[in-house]
């Protein structure tokens, strides 16, 4: 391949107010706004563009994605877990916004990083939504952690104030979530399959529709590894490690554990799976996790099937 034919991948480092951009062994800078957007769209608007690679920053990433997709670019969103590791192996010592957006091309061109669909308006507004609601319950955790700790009267006052307002935000979520999915056909589709199953709430369902999309449509490995509650092998030369989960979707691996303390309680299939697991000797958590791992890919095979839980096997 020539150098005028090669597929460039783009390195875009993302912060609040700015976009740093490797193109093609050139470094140039951007406003992470709609006029900077629009200036990166044009300068990157040829067909020689394969990806452009940015990290997940919390948020800052969404804008300037969404507009290079609807531009017509390919964009792939990244852990930065991965991106610090390759770095890393690289031997990158120095960290600055340009050599950070040389390393991201560098990544996504070394380990041949797809592009992504991205989300659209009806999942966005979901994760919004799920994302909102998570940060509201840590608050009422956290105000109610402080009221614990605390015998002044006044400052009580104060916290029970702060928790009921964080109350009835928490309860209105809930109804702009659940308004949410009755509204798309696609969501209040497959909420009806995932509320079939004993264990599965309306919490839960909305985590697993706003985080794992990718529910129902890919293998049971795959779903199980991007949960992260695939067993990883601890092995080397004779040794042989304990077996453990690690990575994935820590928000929707939260969500499945609770749901799954429910169902090991209330489902009778995966009560038969836990105690038949603590009966052979395994510890309590280690069959906990084995019984989320079995509750995910039935989820799964549900959605790929479009069955209710009476139909599974």
């Amino acid at each position: 391949m020539t150098k005028q034919t090669e597929q460039i991948v783009v390195g875009l480092d993302i912060a609040k107010d700015k976009l740093d951009v490797w193109l093609n062994g050139e470094h140039f800078v951007a406003s992470n706004d709609q006029a900077g957007h629009d200036r990166l769209c044009q300068r990157l608007g040829h067909d020689r563009v394969r990806v452009v690679v940015m990290e997940a920053t919390g948020g800052y990433e969404a804008d300037v994605a969404l507009a290079l997709s609807r531009y017509g670019l390919p964009v792939a969103i990244v852990n930065p877990r991965q991106v610090r590791n390759f770095a890393k192996a690289a031997g990158y010592l120095a960290k600055t916004d340009k050599i950070d957006a040389r390393l991201l091309a560098e990544f996504g061109a070394l380990m041949k990083v797809e592009p992504q669909t991205l989300p659209d308006e009806e999942r966005r507004h979901l994760r919004e939504l799920v994302g909102r609601r998570r940060q509201v319950v840590s608050m009422l955790t956290a105000e109610t952690n402080r009221r614990s700790k605390t015998r002044d009267e006044a400052v009580r006052t104060s916290i029970d104030s702060v928790t009921e307002a964080l109350k009835g935000q928490l309860a209105a979520l809930d109804g702009d979530i659940s308004s949410a999915i009755k509204r798309s056909e696609t969501y209040s589709e497959k909420a009806e399959f995932l509320l079939s199953v004993p264990g599965i709430g309306p919490r839960t369902t909305a985590m697993l529709l706003a985080e794992l999309p990718e529910l129902g449509a890919v293998s049971n490995k795959r779903i199980a590894a991007l949960v992260g509650v695939a067993p990883l092998n601890r092995d080397s030369g004779r040794l042989r490690g304990k077996r453990t989960i690690w990575g994935g979707r820590s928000h929707v691996r939260a969500a499945l554990y609770m749901a799954t303390v429910v169902a090991i309680r209330f489902n009778e299939r995966m009560k038969a799976v836990y105690e038949r697991l603590v009966a052979a000797g395994k510890a309590k958590m280690t069959a906990l996790v084995a019984v989320m791992r079995k509750l995910l890919v039935t989820l799964n095979a549900l959605l790929r099937k479009k069955e209710f839980w009476g139909a599974a096997p």
